[in-house]
């Protein structure tokens, strides 16, 4: 089974980039499984009916989310009836189901704590919902603190198939499967590389000197950047993985395990 994860899509350059690059990349490596996280995929922030079904169009099959989930709550919330757009573990109440289940594969969509919205705590919740699954489980571990996704690593290696973290847009470079469990720490953003995390520059530059909230807006034009991770899975395991780096159309792997 080969599982193809895509993390921080932000706005129409994160979408662009998904639409031309995906199907290629799905026949090219034998893909079964498409995971994307939409949480930024509306301009930024949330999700809306055309731009879910842009990337459903696009080859994506399971969408996770984060802290944006419900940032637009009137189109978003229709959307979460559907089994494959999942919001994250940690909300109490909320409209939706935080994991995917089918014959070969649990998908769960999940935030950590520090700097997040209140809630569940994930470490008990995941610990707890993990024994004895006798299927392939991936995480989306959607979390400001890399300490957070280490430690949830730490207590389910061996005990999942892969945990990889999203939500600082940054990628990380340490790639590792132990005990069958796919690891990395955050695989970054897929869209604009010449910013401030996909947004234009002015608005997080005038947060940070004046400490006022300003508008953060995604730029038309850009140097793009898509992030991928494909994780080769033998029933329960991981037993191989690669990171891609589409870096202005030219497809670089960057790490492999």
């Amino acid at each position: 089974m080969n599982i193809l994860f895509i993390g921080d899509i932000v706005g129409k350059p994160g979408r662009k980039l998904v639409k031309k690059f995906l199907p290629k990349l799905k026949e090219e490596y034998n893909i079964d499984y498409v995971i994307a996280n939409y949480e930024n995929i509306a301009h930024g922030f949330g999700i809306t009916e055309k731009t879910y079904n842009e990337l459903k169009n696009a080859g994506v099959d399971i969408f996770t989310g984060g802290n944006h989930t419900f940032d637009r709550k009137k189109e978003a919330i229709p959307l979460l009836e559907a089994k494959k757009i999942l919001r994250p573990l940690n909300y109490f109440e909320a409209p939706g189901d935080w994991y995917y289940e089918d014959d070969n594969i649990i998908v769960i969509s999940a935030m950590g704590i520090f700097s997040m919205p209140y809630g569940k705590n994930p470490f008990i919740e995941l610990k707890n919902f993990v024994e004895n699954k006798e299927k392939f489980i991936f995480i989306d571990f959607h979390a400001e603190a890399t300490a957070e996704k280490k430690a949830l690593f730490h207590l389910l290696k061996g005990k999942v198939g892969a945990i990889v973290g999203t939500h600082t847009h940054i990628g990380t470079d340490d790639l590792e499967i132990e005990d069958g469990t796919c690891y990395l720490t955050d695989i970054g953003i897929t869209g604009c590389k010449d910013n401030v995390i996909g947004m234009k520059i002015d608005g997080p530059i005038d947060s940070m000197l004046t400490g006022i909230k300003q508008h953060f807006d995604v730029p038309d034009k850009c140097k793009s950047i898509m992030q991928c991770l494909i994780i080769n899975a033998d029933g329960l395991k991981s037993k191989k993985a690669f990171k891609l780096k589409i870096i202005n159309d030219k497809i670089l792997k960057t790490q492999e395990v």
